[in-house]
């Protein structure tokens, strides 16, 4: 049994608009961090008392339970129905990543359950042994599709994803060197943004292992930094892996100044595009169609638990990299493959999302809505808010969840110490008075620019 000792103080946060970076170092955690919004000092602005308790959002959530109420978090399309459930508290959910509102979709509910009482949840291998099916197969050619590349290869997850692609890559120079081991300008070069995904950094840590990478790191966005990389390296074989768009900060890579050093360096690019499929690009098919640069891109990796709202992950690539991919990535091939119903129901949602455009849309007008209120120069559903310690993240966190709105703190070893926020997510299934409700709990705290005073003064009065 979980004992809580609750203590109260008068702390209140005070945050301003910043544009400045911070330079950090480490490779898990980057060499530079982008804040949009930082803490400047513990005030109080209207006298009210928080409660500054240092416990995770989990326990938060059980002590609220705890005290007789059902938490039920939703940001579903058919959110707006009435909870039924005796002492039920609803809490409007801005921490997801269902950008799509599909999880929940009718269509998608309807082919997980007919495909699970049909054939049941469990593939029974990995999908080189006997666990790859018709089903595989159509959703392999439906993302190959979205994504405008020549095949497809499913993975369990998208961290599994990113590192066979990387484990990969570690093991092609001794294939090409003959078995014999490969000369220093014969390893391949790895130049990845320093504030890649974990799941990327793991995957070139363990590419690291097999000696026969070069690995560089290059400052966050920073075109410059990477030429210089580029230039001084004498490797013949170049690959650059980047986010497309970063998922603690909210902010895009350059692709398209990507595509013109891949011009003149001639290296691969890969994209990790988690955030971006289904989200981005007139059609959904991500960051690189929303900047014109789907050719450019080499290898496209990218996860069905986003907007596709379900599971998995992908590898969008050329047939030849499938078959090495195959045959090379160890987190595929020692995986037992995705069950069906969770196949079938990404299928199903992907053909949704190309059918109810509407949805894309309602993100994008969120963000804008966002914009428009609060004068936050943001650019795309991610929303950080940076605080700085774990106690202030976690005190921030737990005032909005008192008040109907789950935001998560997110702290280390997710980002670097000192460097905690609460992160806000955008969804299709927000309206903009959710959005307007989010912006008015948040100016209890938060000190927006003077621009956006009169926008916030007029929501306190809805």
């Amino acid at each position: 049994m979980i004992q809580w000792k609750r203590r109260r103080r008068n702390t209140r946060f005070l945050f301003s608009y910043s544009n400045t970076w911070r330079p950090l170092t480490g490779w898990a955690h980057g060499i530079a961090l982008r804040s949009k919004f930082r803490l400047q000092k513990p005030l109080f602005r209207n006298g009210s008392t928080m409660s500054q308790v240092p416990v995770t959002d989990e326990l938060q959530i059980l002590r609220l339970a705890a005290a007789g109420e059902e938490i039920i978090c939703t940001n579903s399309v058919d959110s707006k129905q009435e909870i039924l459930a005796s002492q039920g508290r609803k809490l409007l959910l801005f921490s997801g990543n269902d950008y799509l509102g599909l999880h929940s979709h009718p269509a998608v509910r309807k082919i997980a359950a007919k495909v699970a009482e049909k054939l049941g949840m469990g593939p029974r291998g990995s999908a080189l042994i006997c666990g790859y099916t018709n089903y595989h197969r159509l959703l392999e050619s439906c993302l190959a599709q979205l994504k405008k590349k020549e095949d497809c290869l499913l993975c369990p997850t998208g961290f599994a994803a990113n590192m066979a692609v990387m484990v990969t890559l570690g093991s092609i120079s001794s294939l090409l060197a003959s078995a014999r081991k490969p000369l220093e300008e014969e390893k391949i070069a790895i130049f990845s943004d320093s504030l890649n995904h974990a799941s990327i950094i793991d995957g070139i840590r363990l590419a690291e292992r097999q000696k026969e990478v070069r690995v560089f790191v290059y400052r966050h966005c920073d075109m410059a930094h990477l030429n210089a990389l580029l230039s001084s390296c004498s490797a013949k074989k170049k690959v650059v892996v980047s986010d497309s768009l970063f998922s603690m900060d909210g902010d895009f890579a350059p692709i398209a100044d990507l595509a013109k050093l891949r011009q003149k360096y001639e290296f691969l690019l890969i994209i990790d595009d988690a955030h971006g499929t289904l989200v981005c690009g007139d059609n959904g098919g991500g960051v690189a169609e929303k900047f014109n640069c789907e050719s450019d891109v080499d290898i496209c990796i990218g996860t069905l638990s986003k907007a596709v709202g379900s599971q998995g992950g992908f590898i969008a690539c050329s047939k030849k990299w499938k078959q090495l991919f195959q045959s090379r990535g160890r987190s595929f091939i020692f995986s037992t493959a995705l069950p069906l119903p969770v196949v079938a129901a990404a299928h199903a949602a992907i053909i949704v999302a190309k059918k109810e455009r509407w949805r894309r849309k309602a993100v994008w007008s969120r963000v804008h809505d966002f914009h428009a209120l609060t004068q936050f120069p943001i650019s795309s559903p991610i929303i950080s808010i940076l605080v700085g310690s774990e106690d202030k993240a976690l005190c921030a966190s737990r005032y909005l969840l008192e008040r109907g709105f789950h935001v998560t703190a997110i702290r280390p070893p997710t980002v670097p110490s000192n460097s905690c926020r609460l992160r806000v997510t955008l969804c299709a299934s927000h309206s903009r008075e959710d959005v307007k409700k989010l912006i008015s709990a948040l100016s209890s705290f938060m000190e927006f620019p003077e621009k956006a005073i009169k926008n916030i003064n007029t929501i306190a009065k809805l």
